[in-house]
């Protein structure tokens, strides 16, 4: 449906590097900062090859310093970029890619699936923008330790969340805190009380959706999320298990992806129409080859991460026994070689 569009042209460069020297400019206006006089470090900072498509997004204060010093090669620097750049390209071609032709294949015929796929579509793509978006962050991050600089970390095992303030304080870091600082706080944040701190709140948010694209899709995605953000730090005080807490913020946030994946207002309604009413009957599976597939590589993503959250003395990359490193090493390049999709499918925030 057309009108679900804004059809605004936005001008170019609304991109990662924009914002990092964009954080750049403020801070040295607002004197946080002092300017450098190196030409060459800054071009380099504003150009840092790793991260220059799709982020992280570096403050000057951080990642400028490190151009100046001294490049120190180190066994233990390479083999853990190495280690994130594995890790990394599995999250992307075994997870992300492998879910996502699931998830494309149902969006085909969207009004022809019952509720329990497309719930399962949802569920799909709420890991696949993860994979995807955690993927290339880890790639970025290990690429740049190759060569001794280290860029900040970007996802922090987003779906253990229990609220959604912890959720947007692990997905996507340096995006969410470039807005709290360069948007929300100068906003007011909240100092004026708690009305005009839910609508900065929620003016972020909408913004934050509005920088993804200019379809009313991204905005509902970004407006929701400041409504979760408000109910939960001004009206929900009461508190829950934490299992139930986590169901909910998973649910929610899934809720929210689905404006987020929907080319179209219309489209998103007709999923969640058909979610919430229970339409349809049965599980469509697709290829039942890349169905499975995609449900192994989802379970070791679930595994590790687990180990990640509650466990990190025993994460498998990182372990003390070199026989368990060497194995996960070896179980990891196996799954990308044998279960990786390899189609020239470029990673998704390559289009913001």
């Amino acid at each position: 449906m057309e009108s679900s569009r804004l059809n605004i042209i936005l001008p170019v460069g609304i991109s990662f590097y924009t914002f990092q020297t964009l954080s750049y400019t403020i801070d040295i206006y607002k004197r946080k900062l002092e300017p450098t006089k190196d030409i060459v470090a800054f071009f380099t900072f504003v150009s840092f090859f790793p991260q220059l498509v799709a982020g992280p997004i570096e403050r000057a204060s951080h990642l400028l310093p490190q151009f100046s010093r001294k490049r120190n090669f180190s066994y233990d620097m390479v083999s853990q970029g190495g280690k994130l750049m594995l890790w990394g390209l599995f999250m992307k071609v075994v997870v992300a890619d492998r879910l996502a032709i699931y998830v494309d294949d149902v969006y085909v015929l969207l009004d022809q699936h019952s509720w329990l796929t497309l719930f399962t579509a949802h569920a799909f793509f709420a890991f696949q923008i993860y994979c995807d978006f955690a993927g290339y962050s880890l790639i970025a991050i290990g690429c740049a330790k190759l060569f001794d600089f280290h860029l900040m970390d970007n996802f922090q095992r987003p779906y253990f969340a229990t609220s959604f303030k912890s959720f947007w304080s692990r997905w996507h870091i340096s995006l969410s805190t470039w807005f709290r600082d360069y948007v929300y706080i100068p906003l007011g944040g909240n100092r004026k009380g708690r009305f005009h701190s839910g609508l900065n709140l929620m003016a972020t948010f909408i913004i934050s959706g509005f920088w993804h694209g200019a379809n009313w899709t991204y905005i509902i995605w970004g407006a929701l999320h400041g409504f979760y953000q408000i109910m939960e730090k001004y009206v929900l005080k009461f508190k829950l298990p934490k299992a139930v807490n986590w169901i909910v913020v998973f649910s929610l946030t899934c809720l929210a992806w689905v404006f987020f994946r929907a080319p179209s207002v219309t489209d998103a309604m007709t999923v969640l129409e058909r979610i919430i009413t229970f339409q349809g009957s049965g599980l469509y599976f697709g290829d039942k080859g890349i169905f499975i597939f995609g449900l192994m590589g989802l379970s070791l993503l679930m595994l590790h991460d687990y180990v990640m959250e509650f466990k990190p003395d025993y994460q498998f990359l990182y372990h003390r026994s070199p026989i368990v490193r060497y194995a996960t090493i070896v179980v990891l390049m196996m799954f990308i070689t044998t279960f990786g999709v390899f189609d020239n499918s470029q990673f998704i925030y390559f289009q913001f």
